[in-house]
């Protein structure tokens, strides 16, 4: 008898006493990692480092509850932090006040925009951002984050714009450079990347925030020109709407909203399958929307920021041996008590310092390693057939990356996704059409198989894609230029063809014709699933009487240097 899921915190069932430990040291250890991150990822969102911490306390706890995943960490993110600035700077203006108010507005939409999602089951939507365009995307925004947090490393004025106005900034001031800013901030890159690539146990994110904190505590570096966080209050978030807000305000955050859970739902549910296979079990999709949205809207509603789930701290997750969601509950509790007892702690932590932590978080994202290997997806034969889109991925993705480090990050986003589209429908708008030839009971590409003989009598094509709009008035042309004076017999290998449309049949009625009027008789072989029943049903299709089981069937009374082909052995396929 299979026992019934639980509704709500499904990670928790058949929970067994001997996963406490080890659930409990990861607990420990992502708190290490997410406290120095969630108040870097704050400065990121352009909010007050505190309220990373105020989004990941009901972000974990409520994507406990409503998550299907056992391993995956909810919390602020470089990503969709990014996103949030981008989204509320041109709102808010230069007010601080209504700044914070959108940003905590952002994720309460974001969080129902999740649950409605869910509720209607949109998981599959994930499947339409590619990996290389996701890839090209995060490129993008980690180089956008990095550049912004260099002024920040260097002590000098931050300048708006882009990627490339950033950049000219910061190379326009360098003679402005704060020493101790660039000291501090080094050191804790230093630490951060050192510690990663020889003690990856040790927390280098915690550990370069407390030097940092103790370089200030002992030195008094703030008393000299050294940027630091400042006052950060204690105590548990207030819970409730922000203020200074109307309803006009969240109906104009609905739409971004759905970008940014685009984003945080890709990169969540690519961290949460990757951890669940290896750990044996599945992620639903839908359940994961759920999830991100119940963890986006109590952030919202507890003075936090949008959240999403992280790659890197499930990671540190998995690795530190979690196996269900008390690792963490764990976090959110020792939250609690960051927030309760431990926030005067973190006041005297140097901007520089934060600045080093972030770009030590974001600067593994640069992976230009991947996008390499994207543009050596290619070969002759592909280039041959797709010309320029033949690297359609290495396209995507560079697509993204320049859309993010030009437009910004939504629209970057959206760029990335329409070219990715735009280049798929080019390629199944120009299929490769191979002539076969024979070889005992196969039917080879002759391309491929150059040293195989063709028969002039006979052309047999196959079409590498399904039949449709737009690609059927290419396949006719296609097949129209392969024939010569001597072909008396075309047969189509639809075994390739999972599908037809309308169009594509009332093109192959067309060809078929046409062809006879060149004194070439027309037959289909291997019509396969929808190809055959799409091909019954269309109307004004009357080919069903050259429609054979098998090439070798369709071309049984062809003979040799015959001139005409006979109508004897037509035989339908089934």
């Amino acid at each position: 008898m299979t026992m019934a899921t639980w509704p709500v915190f499904q990670s928790l069932q058949g929970y067994r006493s001997r996963w406490l430990r080890p659930d409990v040291i990861a607990g420990l250890t992502v708190w290490a990692v997410m406290v120095p991150e969630a108040l870097a990822y704050a400065s990121i969102a352009g909010v007050p480092p505190v309220v990373g911490l105020y989004a990941a306390l009901p972000a974990l706890v409520l994507y406990a509850l409503a998550g299907s995943s056992r391993h995956l960490i909810v919390g602020p993110m470089s990503a969709t932090a990014a996103l949030s600035a981008a989204i509320i700077t041109p709102l808010a203006g230069a007010d601080g006040g209504r700044y914070i108010a959108l940003t905590t507005a952002l994720a309460i939409a974001t969080g129902l925009v999740g649950l409605l999602a869910g509720l209607i089951r949109l998981g599959f939507v994930a499947a339409f951002i590619s990996e290389p365009v996701l890839k090209g995307f995060i490129v993008g925004l980690a180089l956008t984050i990095i550049i912004g947090q260099v002024p920040k490393l260097l002590g000098i004025e931050k300048h708006e714009g882009n990627f490339f106005q950033q950049t000219w900034g910061v190379l326009s001031d360098l003679g402005d450079t704060n020493w101790r800013a660039l000291l501090v901030g080094s050191l804790a890159l230093a630490v951060v990347l050192g510690l990663r690539r020889w003690l990856p146990l040790v927390p280098g994110s915690l550990l370069a925030v407390l030097l940092g904190i103790l370089a200030v505590a002992t030195l008094h570096m703030d008393e000299h020109g050294l940027d630091i966080v400042g006052h950060i209050d204690s105590g548990l978030p207030s819970v409730g709407l922000p203020g200074g807000l109307n309803l006009h305000d969240y109906l104009d955050l609905l739409g971004p909203a759905v970008g940014v859970l685009l984003i945080g739902f890709a990169e969540g549910l690519g961290a949460a399958k990757t951890y669940a296979a290896k750990a044996g079990y599945t992620v639903d999709a839908n359940r994961e929307l759920l999830g991100l949205g119940a963890a986006n809207l109590g952030s919202g509603l507890a003075s936090g920021m949008v959240v999403n789930g992280s790659l890197s701290k499930t990671a540190v997750n998995g690795s530190a041996g979690a196996k269900t969601q008390v690792s963490g509950l764990v976090v959110a509790a020792l939250t609690v008590v960051t927030l309760l007892f431990l926030t005067g702690l973190f006041e005297k932590l140097p901007e520089a310092t934060l600045a080093g932590v972030v770009i030590a978080a974001v600067i593994e994202l640069v992976d230009v390693a991947a996008l390499r290997k994207l543009y050596r997806v290619w070969t002759e034969r592909l280039g041959s057939i797709y010309g320029r889109a033949a690297r359609a991925d290495f396209i995507a993705a560079i697509a993204a990356m320049v859309g993010v480090l030009l437009f910004d990050t939504l629209p970057g986003l959206l760029i990335g996704i329409g070219i990715s589209m735009l280049l798929l429908v080019y390629r199944a708008s120009q299929p490769h059409v191979a002539q076969l030839a024979e070889q005992g009971s196969l039917w080879l590409d002759s391309e491929r198989h150059p040293d195989l003989p063709l028969r002039p009598e006979l052309l047999v094509v196959r079409v590498e894609s399904g039949l449709f709009f737009a690609n059927a008035d290419y396949v006719r042309e296609r097949i129209e230029q392969l024939c010569t004076d001597l072909t008396r017999l075309v047969v189509l290998d639809a075994e390739t063809s999972p599908s037809i449309d309308v169009t594509a049949a009332a093109m192959l009625t067309a060809l078929r014709d046409s062809l006879s009027l060149r004194r070439i008789d027309f037959r289909i072989a291997r019509s396969i699933g929808q190809f055959g029943d799409e091909l019954d049903s269309a109307d004004g299709s009357d080919l069903a009487s050259v429609v054979y089981p098998t090439i070798r069937a369709a071309i049984a009374d062809l003979s040799p240097g015959a001139e005409s082909v006979g109508d004897e052995g037509n035989s339908r396929s089934k």
